[in-house]
C-alpha cells in the first residue's frame, strides 16, 4: 500500500463495488484511447477483496436486469470489458445463447464482476479504510484543488494520506433493521444471511421465520424451505402477500439513460408521478417467478396435509427477546393487529437498505456543499455535489442521489453510462484545469 502515498491523484474512489468499478474501466478505456492524457485514479476498498453481495449468491437467485445492463455495454458496446466478452473468454457463450435467457445467476454475474475486477486491479487498494475527507492542512479554500484522504488499514491502523483533485463516493448501502432490534448470533439481516446461516447446524433449525415482503426476502423464504426439509419456514409479511414487480416493457424505460435527464431537469410533479406510478419496479416486489415458486410449494404442502410453509400475512414485527438460544419474535397480526409471541431458531430480517449518507466521511468539507430545502445535498447532472465557490475540487457521488436523479440512482440499470458521465466530468474538468495552470504560467501569475 505504500506505493500509493504521497501522490497525488485526478481521482480518488471510495468504495470498489460494481458502481466505481463501471467509473475504473471508464477512465482505463479512456487512457486506452488518449495515452497522451493519462488520468490518474485510485480506489480504495475497505473489504480485503472484490465482493458484491455474497451473502445473497444463493443457488437459484437471478439477476433482475437483462445482462445488456452489465458494466459498459450502454455506453460502449464494442466493449472488451461486457458480460458478452466474459462469457467469450470463460468459454460458455454458446452454452448461455442456448439458454435462451436474458438474467444469469446471481453467482455467475458475480464471477463476472470479479473477472472485470481483475482487469483493473492495480489501481484498486483493498482494505483501506478511508476515515475522512478534508482539505489540505492550512490551506485556502479559495486556492487548494486538492482533497486529502485519511486512510486506515484493515486493523484500524492510520498510516498513510492520499491526495486527489476529485474523490467519487460509492460507499454503498446501509442494511435497515425493524426500530429496536438488534442483530446477533440468531437474529440476522438479509445482508450477512448465507454467512450466518453457514455458521450453524441446520439441525437446529427447526423453525425459522423470515421478514419482509421484498425479492430478498421472498428468496430467503424459497431457500430455507429447500434447505431444511425438517423445518417450518414462517414468511412474516405486512401486506396481503408479495406484490409482483412490474418489469412490462413501457415502465422499464424509467431506466434507460434518457429517463435520468426526464427526472433531473423535470418538475416536482414530474418526479413525483415517477415515484407514484413506478416505484413497483424495484421496491416492495418480487419476480413473478418467484412469486408463483412459493406459492406452489405453499399448495403442495397443502396437498401432502403439512404445514411447513406459513405465510404470516399483514403481520409487522414489535419485538425480539432473547434468553439462550430462544428468540421470542412479538407479532402484531391480521387485520385488528394482535399481538402474539412466537418462537423460533432463527430470525431474518430482509428490511431492505437505508441511502448511502456522505456527511459523515466529509466532515468539515460538509459546510462547503449546497443543499436543497429538504436538507439534501444539490447535485449537478454529473452526479457532483454543487458546492460553493471556494471549493474546486469535486466530490461525486454513486448513491444517495435518487431525489436529483431518480430511481436507477443505486441500481444496477444506469451503471455504464453513470460512469462514463462522471468520467467525462473528471476529464473535462481536469482540461479545464490544466488550461488555466497554462494561462497563469504565461501570464506569470504564480503556481497553485
Amino acid at each position: 500500500m505504500s506505493n500509493h502515498e504521497h501522490e497525488i491523484y485526478d481521482v480518488v474512489g471510495i468504495g470498489f463495488g460494481p458502481s466505481n468499478l463501471s467509473l475504473a474501466i471508464a477512465l482505463e478505456e479512456w487512457r486506452a484511447n488518449s495515452p497522451q492524457n493519462e488520468i490518474s485514479a485510485l480506489f480504495l476498498e475497505r473489504q480485503s477483496s472484490f465482493g458484491w453481495h455474497r451473502n445473497m449468491l444463493l443457488p437459484s437467485a437471478t439477476m433482475q436486469i437483462s445482462f445488456l445492463k452489465d458494466l459498459v455495454t450502454f455506453r460502449n458496446p464494442t466493449s472488451g470489458f461486457s458480460f458478452v466478452a466474459f462469457l467469450h473468454e470463460s468459454g460458455r457463450l454458446p452454452q448461455f445463447v442456448n439458454n435462451q435467457d436474458f438474467f444469469p445467476t446471481r453467482q455467475e454475474f458475480h464471477q463476472y464482476l470479479e473477472w472485470a475486477q481483475a482487469r483493473v486491479a492495480d489501481h484498486v487498494a483493498y482494505g483501506s479504510n478511508v476515515t475522512s475527507i478534508r482539505l489540505l492542512p492550512g490551506a485556502d479554500p479559495g486556492k487548494s484543488d486538492r482533497l486529502r484522504l485519511e486512510v486506515t488499514d484493515a486493523a484500524g491502523r492510520v498510516g498513510r494520506a492520499v491526495e486527489a483533485h476529485n474523490v467519487v463516493v460509492s460507499t454503498g448501502l446501509v442494511p435497515s433493521m425493524p426500530e429496536g432490534i438488534e442483530r446477533d448470533e440468531r437474529v440476522w439481516h438479509s445482508s450477512e444471511f448465507l454467512e450466518k446461516f453457514r455458521r450453524m447446524n441446520p439441525a437446529d433449525l427447526r423453525r425459522v421465520a423470515v421478514v419482509g415482503a421484498g425479492q430478498s426476502a421472498a428468496e430467503i423464504t424459497r431457500f430455507l424451505f429447500d434447505e431444511l426439509p425438517h423445518a417450518e419456514v414462517c414468511s412474516v409479511i405486512p401486506s396481503y402477500g408479495y406484490s409482483v414487480a412490474d418489469d412490462t416493457p413501457f415502465a422499464n424505460q424509467i431506466f434507460d439513460p434518457g429517463a435520468v435527464d426526464d427526472y433531473y431537469f423535470g418538475t416536482e410533479q414530474t418526479r413525483e408521478a415517477f415515484w407514484r406510478y413506478h416505484s413497483n419496479t424495484n421496491y416492495s416486489v418480487v419476480d413473478d417467478e418467484v412469486i408463483r415458486d412459493l406459492y406452489r410449494r405453499a399448495y403442495d404442502d397443502e396437498v401432502r396435509g403439512v404445514k411447513r410453509l406459513r405465510f404470516l400475512n399483514l403481520t409487522r414485527i414489535t419485538g425480539v427477546k432473547r434468553a439462550g438460544a430462544e428468540t421470542r419474535v412479538s407479532l402484531q397480526v391480521g387485520p385488528d393487529a394482535e399481538v402474539h409471541e412466537l418462537e423460533f431458531d432463527a430470525l431474518v430480517c430482509a428490511t431492505g437498505y437505508e441511502g448511502m449518507q456522505p456527511t459523515g466521511l466529509l466532515g468539515d468539507l460538509d459546510r462547503h456543499c449546497l443543499r436543497d430545502q429538504a436538507g439534501r445535498y444539490r447535485m449537478e447532472r454529473d452526479y457532483r455535489i454543487a458546492t460553493a465557490p471556494e471549493m474546486r475540487c469535486g466530490i461525486y457521488l454513486q448513491g444517495g442521489t435518487e431525489h436529483s436523479h431518480g430511481l436507477s440512482s443505486s441500481l444496477l440499470s444506469n451503471i455504464a453510462v453513470r460512469g462514463g458521465e462522471i468520467a467525462q466530468s473528471i476529464i473535462a474538468r481536469r482540461a479545464e484545469h490544466n488550461a488555466g495552470r497554462a494561462i497563469l504560467a504565461k501570464t506569470g501569475g504564480g503556481n497553485h
